[in-house]
């Protein structure tokens, strides 16, 4: 049996309740830069080894929680299971990123495209539920997905990359393809993360890395109307986060897609989007992620402005504007934590 949490203030922070102090979560929380992640990963012999084991899910999950006083975990996963369960053949080459044996580009490539079946994903739900017993109560897990636009981008270029180009222009000229290929991604997520709830999780994110890339009438067409359809289906009372990397822009209508909170890049300006939002939604972010490739004042300095520009009032989860880099000093990690509680409390 799983005690109820011991802390729950992250979940609050979500609904907008008074808390004891700022809750703290760090995107790739469980990442390269901690020596024994690096240590698991080498016994799992690769990157899809760890991901597909959920006994080294769970453990790598839980190692950030040993070292640091976090407010929740997050899932360690991939965004790309998705697409790899369709059958595209997802692998990481070392210092490449994730790469697909085959590409969705043609109308061929997108009339065989499907909802995978979620036994094919059955290890991120059995990761969920044991990650779910080792954190025994201490405090809430986080499940995620890619949104359907951004494992679009994933699935058409075939690779990582930073403008997209071939996505840009199939926006453009094909329409109809996108739309199709973000319409099973979208059923694709909503089920996938129904899976993660029937398997413990206490909240989760959808991450639209490449959302911004987009023109506004393509934005709200191809990423953020199925982030809001898959919102739609997950339980009312789940706290759930939505995060468009580039998206402050359109603060506004992420405001309404139906999420407990929006999560903020660096970028953003986050007293700005709190004067604007208001106690509508949540906000989540949104420190520049190099600043843990600093120095202690450093980062003390920039964790107090930007628990100043989030202000007093409730619905505020620090986190950075996006993940953690793979040089980040584990020891700066352990100043910002503690410095969010300290600083955030008084």
């Amino acid at each position: 049996m799983i005690p109820p949490l011991a802390n729950d203030t992250f979940l609050r922070a979500l609904r907008r309740e008074p808390v004891p102090h700022v809750p703290v979560w760090l995107m790739r929380q469980a990442g390269r830069y901690l020596p024994e992640y690096n240590v698991v990963r080498r016994k799992a012999g690769s990157f899809m080894g760890l991901a597909t084991s959920p006994s080294l899910a769970a453990e790598v999950t839980l190692q950030p929680l040993a070292r640091y006083p976090l407010d929740a975990a997050i899932l360690f996963s991939d965004i790309l299971t998705v697409p790899d369960a369709m059958g595209l053949g997802l692998t990481f080459a070392e210092g490449e990123g994730p790469r697909f044996a085959r590409t969705v580009s043609s109308d061929a490539d997108v009339a065989r495209l499907a909802v995978p079946p979620m036994d094919a994903l059955r290890y991120v739900f059995d990761a969920c539920a044991e990650i779910k017993r080792g954190l025994h109560g201490r405090v809430p897990l986080i499940g995620f997905a890619g949104s359907p636009f951004t494992l679009a981008c994933y699935m058409i270029e075939g690779r990582g990359g930073s403008d997209f180009a071939t996505v840009r222009r199939m926006a453009a000229a094909r329409p109809d393809l996108l739309a199709r290929i973000v319409d099973v991604n979208a059923r694709a997520v909503s089920a996938y993360l129904a899976g993660q709830v029937a398997a413990g999780v206490d909240a989760v994110m959808l991450f639209d890395t490449w959302g911004g890339l987009l023109p506004w009438e393509a934005y709200a067409r191809f990423s953020l109307a199925p982030m809001r359809a898959i919102l739609s289906t997950l339980p009312p009372a789940l706290p759930t986060i939505a995060f468009t990397k580039g998206g402050a822009q359109w603060l506004d209508a992420l405001a309404g897609c139906g999420a407990s909170c929006i999560g903020l890049d660096w970028t953003a300006d986050l007293a700005a989007a709190r004067a604007r939002v208001g106690d509508r939604v949540a906000l989540q972010g949104n420190l520049d992620p190099l600043v843990l490739t600093t120095d202690d004042r450093t980062v003390e300095t920039a964790v107090r402005a930007t628990l100043a520009a989030a202000g007093p009032a409730p619905g505020y989860v620090f986190n950075l504007g996006h993940g953690i880099v793979p040089d980040t000093s584990p020891e700066l990690v352990d100043v910002l934590v503690r410095t969010v509680h300290a600083a955030s409390a008084r």
